[in-house]
């Protein structure tokens, strides 16, 4: 196999979230691990978010700080750049000529959720790889003749909508796509996790916009409608339900409603500022229970969690809304997919019936279908690279 110069183009320090280090840093650390000379680039324009202040700004000084803590801990120091593109267009963490050379020259850059227009920026960039996260959005714009600098731009498209061109998923595939493929996971930090707690849990978003018109039909971004959908769960399973969200933007009416119906809600914040603490959060739990967008369970797209897949490796089962996941998946141990009420408690009972055997379950079906290098290493080989 070639050593390949491969850069990964995201928005971790301007979302600064850990879910999102996780993300980001777990490709970019896989593909090291596969032996490539790999760095993390962030171009975007978009201003970043400072939690501190908690708003967009117009300057690095939360970004840049926190950027370099997160590559540091993923064994990434010295091996990152980020351009201020929404203001003097400065670089850090790497000289200007240093950084624009590598984009230039690199094997491939891959350029998660199309994080940066390059041609806007007047970077030069070779071989460019679109590498969406979150399917249907853009698919679904590119379709209606929306977009256009995604297919400028990209030479190649890949996407964790695993099912779209399925019979079953009416999502119209990108032009050049060419792997479908899913989210990697550094397995070994996931290792060494508590005994389980009492609750299943997720980490979640309440209320966001994103409805989405397709063939005549309005689709929902937002995973408050999902959840509502399943609001007596509580009140049908023994162990707890908790849900850690943003509460200071929770509406009253809404915080009242899930109080009011049995669920537990923890303060996401208190620990998504940091990928340890959020990966001790996971840890303490005794599963994941979620849902997903209207959009990726309507549309049949085939879409998992990164987030599920971390709890799957720390051997935590996961309890998640059905995407047609399960036609790439093996479902009914350790990991369940569910479209209504009842099948959610049987999954919780068949859980609870035998814990251990779900758990090495759990663990397993990260180890087959989510490790990082088996996972990018396929990735490779679509794109042809190596």
């Amino acid at each position: 196999m070639r050593k390949q110069r491969l850069i990964v183009v995201g928005t971790l320090a301007n979302n600064p979230y850990a879910g999102m280090a996780w993300m980001h840093m777990q490709i970019a650390v896989g593909l090291r691990r596969l032996g490539h000379e790999v760095y993390y680039f962030e171009t975007t324009s978009q201003w970043p978010y400072d939690p501190l202040r908690q708003m967009h700004v117009n300057d690095s000084d939360y970004a840049a700080p926190y950027l370099t803590r997160v590559a540091e801990a993923f064994g990434m120091k010295g091996r990152w750049a980020y351009r201020r593109s929404y203001s003097d267009k400065g670089w850090l963490g790497m000289a200007r000529a240093e950084a624009e050379t590598l984009l230039a020259e690199a094997d491939a850059v891959l350029n998660v959720a199309g994080a940066t227009k390059f041609a806007e920026e007047g970077l030069k960039v070779g071989r460019l790889v679109y590498f969406g996260t979150d399917p249907v959005g853009d698919e679904i714009a590119v379709s209606h003749g929306e977009r256009k600098w995604l297919l400028e731009e990209h030479d190649d498209f890949v996407t964790y909508g695993e099912k779209i061109g399925d019979p079953d998923c009416p999502i119209p595939p990108l032009p050049r796509l060419r792997a479908r493929t899913r989210q990697p996971v550094l397995l070994d930090l996931w290792e060494g996790a508590p005994p389980p707690g009492e609750a299943y849990t997720t980490v979640a978003n309440w209320r966001q916009r994103g409805e989405i018109e397709f063939c005549g039909e309005v689709y929902y971004w937002s995973k408050d409608r999902e959840f509502l959908k399943f609001i007596d769960l509580p009140r049908r399973i023994a162990p707890p339900v908790e849900i850690a969200l943003g509460l200071a933007g929770l509406d009253a009416e809404s915080r009242s409603l899930l109080e009011t119906k049995g669920w537990r809600l923890a303060d996401a914040h208190a620990f998504t500022l940091d990928p340890w603490r959020y990966r001790d959060y996971l840890w303490a739990s005794r599963g994941e229970f979620t849902v997903a967008k209207d959009q990726n369970v309507r549309l049949r797209s085939g879409w998992f969690s990164e987030r599920s897949a971390c709890y799957l490796a720390a051997g935590r089962p996961v309890i998640t809304q059905d995407t047609g996941f399960g036609d790439r998946l093996p479902t009914g141990e350790g990991l369940f997919a569910f479209n209504t009420l009842e099948e959610i408690v049987a999954a919780v009972e068949a859980i609870e019936s035998d814990y251990p055997r779900h758990a090495r379950a759990a663990r397993e079906i990260a180890k087959e279908y989510f490790s990082a290098e088996r996972v990018l290493e396929a990735l490779l080989r679509a794109l042809g690279l190596s």
